[in-house]
């Protein structure tokens, strides 16, 4: 929700600057987290609009597509794959499942009947997939031509070899040592990213509140105090 409504937010930012600098005027912005979400959501909600039935719980497969989705393969790594047209499907039997015969199998032989019929075809795709494992999967899949990825771990992520190759990783120090972090996205020609060390709780409080205005006598009481800073 929080990410949601930070992307609405900035977008809405820029299209009242766009307009500001069109017209001269201002605008007032709402953003909520709830409509954020709704708006996220709007592919499956339609669905069930006017009480039609919605979509079945998929998980990170596809509500309407099949096969779309997460599949397992016999050394217990995950593979992330797409099929999009008949024509895939097709490709998919072939050379991925070294079934051909199964492209024409009338279970299975439009996107209707394999999305309808898809428990009975994902136990066929895992019987392939569990003799091989996923490097096998995703070599047959790219000669395939068909869209896939690797589904990664956490420990894959930090891991990833396109993160390293592309200079993501800096380190930045905090009151616990020097730790990795990764840049925000989108490399900037004109400038390089501020990535400061991680200040220790309160390590800036007397710098901020001498910029607002305080006097050091009033921050000596605060500390003598021993106000939360």
């Amino acid at each position: 929700a929080d990410i949601a409504a930070g992307m609405y937010a900035y977008t809405n930012i820029l299209s009242a600057l766009l307009l500001r600098g069109r017209t001269g005027e201002g605008s007032h912005i709402d953003v909520s987290m709830l409509e954020a979400l709704g708006e996220w959501m709007g592919y499956p909600m339609y669905y069930a609009w006017e009480g039609a039935p919605p979509p079945p719980r998929t998980g990170a497969s596809h509500a309407s597509i099949y096969p779309y989705g997460p599949f397992e393969a016999g050394d217990g790594g995950t593979v992330m794959l797409g099929l999009q047209n008949e024509r895939e499907w097709k490709l998919f039997c072939e050379q991925v499942l070294l079934q051909p015969a199964l492209a024409s199998d009338a279970r299975f032989d439009s996107n209707a009947q394999r999305n309808a019929n898809r428990e009975e075809l994902r136990a066929l795709i895992l019987d392939v997939f569990n003799a091989l494992n996923a490097a096998q999967v995703v070599q047959r899949l790219d000669a395939a031509g068909i869209a896939n990825a690797r589904v990664n771990d956490m420990a894959g992520l930090w891991a990833h070899p396109q993160l390293a190759a592309r200079q993501r990783w800096c380190c930045v120090g905090t009151p616990a040592g020097p730790v990795q972090a990764l840049l925000p996205p989108g490399a900037n020609s004109a400038f390089d990213y501020r990535m400061e060390a991680v200040p220790s709780v309160g390590e800036h409080s007397e710098a901020i509140l001498a910029e607002l205005g305080w006097s050091a006598e009033r921050i000596r009481a605060l500390y003598a105090e021993e106000a939360t800073l």
